[in-house]
């Protein structure tokens, strides 16, 4: 490389003018600077007190991580100062939103710690907030965690998100900071705009053209919608609306490659406002990737075999030159007329540049002007079909990739073009399901580093499965860790085990030269675990949580051998004197009859089980639908109709005639004369008018406390709250009377002799004979006589609580 001319190449931007905010636009970021603000954004909505939130909580993570504070020194505070509405305005939503959807959603998840700010006077004049995950990764990851972010980068981040969707302020005496590109989307979805448009743009080199995702995608959402929604983790067909909402925003554009059939091509999706950052602008684009390709000479910042040898050997890569490297001040792209083209492996060596007259790669190469030995025969056609090249390609370059391709596509292409030649011909068109199988498979399974440790061992296995086997297999190892993480105390651990499983699987079958067919041996014995006994965490007689020796296989071993020699002496018993070889044979007759009907106990218990569980379902059924039956019935007083027979209101107004008539009657119990019907009658109709009396003033207060207007609005509210009033009122009487009653029967006489009874009893006691007058004595006599007065007015209550019953049945 010359000197000085890797700088040369980095000081001229793409399209040979300057961008509209210079050098210091925030959309201009270096390569190692993005990747390093990209790795701090993934491992922030990774983490998991983040990652099942919504995208107004994950976005709200991502300004406050943006905005706190670096670490000073030994200080670290890791916090950031800030308002409900000011959060609001950077996440497009109102104060209310955040304060009762947002924040506690953080919280709850102990992702955000927050402190209300309070003036002199106790106002609160703002929040303060500690982003948990990064206060973590200070703590424990140290400067090497990728949250741990320096003040350069978290300064170069915060400067992006407020060109992205920042609100904007004017402050007095200092320049005003313009809002962002989608400072004025708000309402519902924008926070999931905005947070879509910093990932794809973390996402997206200098050339402003977004890496989309391999793989197949369905046509119906695109490339673009299925790479969306990975990056926010959705679905494709929300990724396409959000996409949709970001290009009419004009801040997306979507285009096809052009091809040389003319034809649509592979969609891609540009990040306008990176692409202006660099220079580069919508009609520059549009020039390259017209429908009409024009070749064009070499640019000077080429790479590839379009730069001198010293440039591109130096650069070694792919994309635009150096433009996202370590000290990126400005970059140099492919002019706005340059065809893409691309950078071939250094595989021929360098030949003398001559003036190019149709931009091929392979021209100038030689004085003949034919093609050298690996190029494509496709590559002398122009885009209408006719020969640019009079002499015929060589025999040797038949069938021969072109150089920097995939050699893997291009017997795709010609078996393409032979079944469009025979559908063209009239041939019935072949399927090409396994071919389009072969054409998906992945080198590895999906970005789960658990499942990459799972399916390690059986790596050679995997390349020889189709895309759809893959997926299967891949689904089939997810749920067989996510089902051992269940049984064990590590579930971390879940993954090694099952790789553990796998490599034993491999060492039983003789390595993977011996499996024939990788799919089958991997879904019905490598991932399936064999259980030797009844314990679940048995796998071929080894415990999965402890890995040592099941016990419980230790068990049915020693049974079946004390089996074995009882069935053994058996047979000496009854068959003395039979030849081993005979011998032999019964015992292995009985052992298996032995076996079987142990195998019919089990059968007929787990038969007994399940026509007991389909019995009690059976039963839960019916109950159930005799309780809908039974909710379905109008009222019997009110006839209201689904009170499940009777409706509250009037299930209160029976319960507290109940109590009313309880009160009375024990109100009645402490008469002097049970046989004078005319004490008892006035007794019973004080009570209840006593009662009635506290119902009406328990409904005063209530009427004081509630809104009238509301209760006449609605009768059956107002019914309800009436009887649940008169219910509680009751129950209260009920328990006053009640306790009177008991206090009234303890004075009478019954009661007094009773307590001196026991009173005496308890100084007679062996340990009070010595001092029947003491302290203790006196103490525990008194309460012997409390407990024997209550038991008496208990009995005497009963007593005549079922006398007044008697009487009154009989009256009635």
């Amino acid at each position: 490389m010359l000197p000085g001319q890797r700088n040369a190449l980095r000081s001229v931007l793409a399209s040979g003018q300057a961008s509209d905010e210079g050098p210091d636009d925030p959309l201009r970021l270096g390569r190692k600077m993005r990747l390093r603000l990209l790795a701090a954004v993934q491992a922030l909505l990774a983490d998991p007190s983040i990652v099942g939130l919504k995208d107004a909580a994950k976005l709200s993570a991502v300004v406050l991580y943006a905005k706190s504070r670096a670490p000073k020194g030994e200080k670290d505070d890791s916090q950031t100062s800030i308002w409900g509405a000011e959060l609001g305005r950077w996440l497009g939503m109102t104060e209310s939103t955040v304060h009762h959807k947002v924040l506690p959603a953080l919280r709850g998840t102990d992702a955000l710690h927050t402190q209300v700010v309070r003036d002199g006077k106790g106002h609160p004049t703002g929040l303060n907030c500690l982003v948990m995950p990064l206060w973590n990764a200070r703590k424990s990851g140290g400067a090497a965690h990728p949250l741990a972010l320096d003040k350069a980068e978290l300064a170069t981040l915060l400067h992006l998100i407020e060109a992205l969707f920042g609100p904007g302020w004017t402050p007095e005496g200092k320049e005003p900071t313009p809002p962002g590109l989608l400072a004025g989307r708000t309402g519902k979805g924008a926070a999931t705009d905005r947070l879509g448009l910093l990932l794809m743009v973390l996402h997206t080199r200098a050339s402003g053209w977004l890496q989309l995702c391999g793989g197949s995608v369905r046509k119906k959402e695109g490339r673009g919608a299925a790479t969306l929604a990975r990056l926010l983790r959705c679905s494709p067909s929300g990724a396409r609306k959000v996409l949709a909402r970001l290009t009419e925003a004009g801040v997306v554009a979507r285009q096809h490659k052009a091809t040389a059939t003319r034809m649509r091509g592979r969609g891609r999706v540009m990040l306008l406002p990176v692409a202006r950052a660099y220079g580069r602008t919508v009609a520059s684009v549009e020039a390259v990737q017209g429908p009409d390709p024009v070749f064009s000479a070499r640019p000077v910042g080429a790479c590839g075999d379009h730069a001198p040898a010293g440039v591109s050997g130096a650069l070694g890569m792919t994309g635009i030159c150096g433009a996202e490297g370590a000290a990126d001040a400005v970059d140099q792209e492919r002019p706005g007329g340059a065809e893409l083209h691309a950078v071939h492996a250094f595989v021929v060596s360098p030949a003398v540049l001559l003036q190019l007259s149709c931009g091929f790669s392979g021209e100038g190469r030689g004085g003949e002007g034919g093609r050298p030995e690996r190029v494509c025969v496709r590559e002398d056609q122009a885009v209408g079909g006719e020969s640019a090249v009079a002499d015929p390609a060589p025999a040797v370059a038949e069938g021969d990739p072109l150089r920097g391709e995939k050699p893997k596509e291009f017997p795709v292409d010609e078996r393409d073009g032979q079944r469009a030649a025979g559908a063209v011909a009239g041939g019935r068109p072949k399927a090409v399901r396994w071919e389009k199988a072969q054409q998906q498979r992945r080198l590895g399974p999906s970005d789960d580093l658990g499942l990459r440790v799972a399916l390690g061992p059986v790596s050679g296995l995997w390349e020889r499965l189709s895309g759809w086997q893959q997926d299967q297999v891949e689904a089939a190892a997810k749920a067989e860790v996510k089902r051992l993480a269940g049984m064990l105390e590590q579930p971390e651990s879940a993954a090694r085990l099952l790789a553990d499983r796998l490599t034993d699987r491999l060492e039983e079958t003789g390595g993977e030269a011996q499996v024939d067919r990788p799919y089958p041996w991997l879904i019905r014995r490598g991932l399936v675990q064999r259980q030797a006994c009844s314990d679940r965490r048995c796998d071929d007689g080894i415990r999965l949580d402890t890995g040592g020796e099941c016990e419980s296989c230790g068990n049915v071993l020693h049974i079946r051998r004390a089996r074995r020699a009882k069935i053994a002496a058996q047979i000496d018993r009854e068959l003395p004197g039979l030849a081993d070889g005979e011998r032999r044979r019964v015992l292995e007759e009985r052992l298996m009859q032995a076996a079987i009907a142990t195998e019919d106990l089990v059968r007929r218990r787990e038969t007994a089980r399940r026509d007991a569980a389909r019995a009690a379902a059976q039963e839960r059924a019916e109950r159930a639908a005799a309780d809908a039956v039974r909710r379905a019935l109008p009222c019997e007083d009110c006839g209201q109709e689904r009170a499940a027979g009777l409706c509250e209101a009037c299930d209160h107004r029976r319960q507290t005639e109940t109590l009313i008539g309880q009160a009375a009657l024990l109100a009645a119990a402490w008469s002097d004369d049970l046989t004078n019907q005319g004490s008892i009658a006035a007794a019973t109709a004080e009570a209840r008018t006593a009662i009635g009396a506290s119902i009406a003033t328990a409904w005063q207060e209530f009427l004081q406390i509630t809104d009238v207007a509301a209760l006449e609005a609605n009768p059956q509210a107002a019914k309800d709250a009436y009887a649940f009033a008169a219910f509680q009122t009751a129950q209260q009487a009920l328990q006053e009377y009640q306790h009177t009653a008991l206090a009234m029967l303890g004075r009478t006489e019954e009661a007094e002799a009773e307590a001196r009874r026991a009173y005496k009893a308890q100084q007679s006691r062996p340990w009070f004979q010595h001092n029947p007058n003491g302290a203790d004595a006196i103490a525990a006599a008194t309460k012997a006589a409390d407990a024997a007065r209550e038991r008496t007015a208990e009995y005497l209550l009963a007593t005549r609580l079922e006398q007044l019953r008697e009487r009154a049945a009989a009256r009635t």
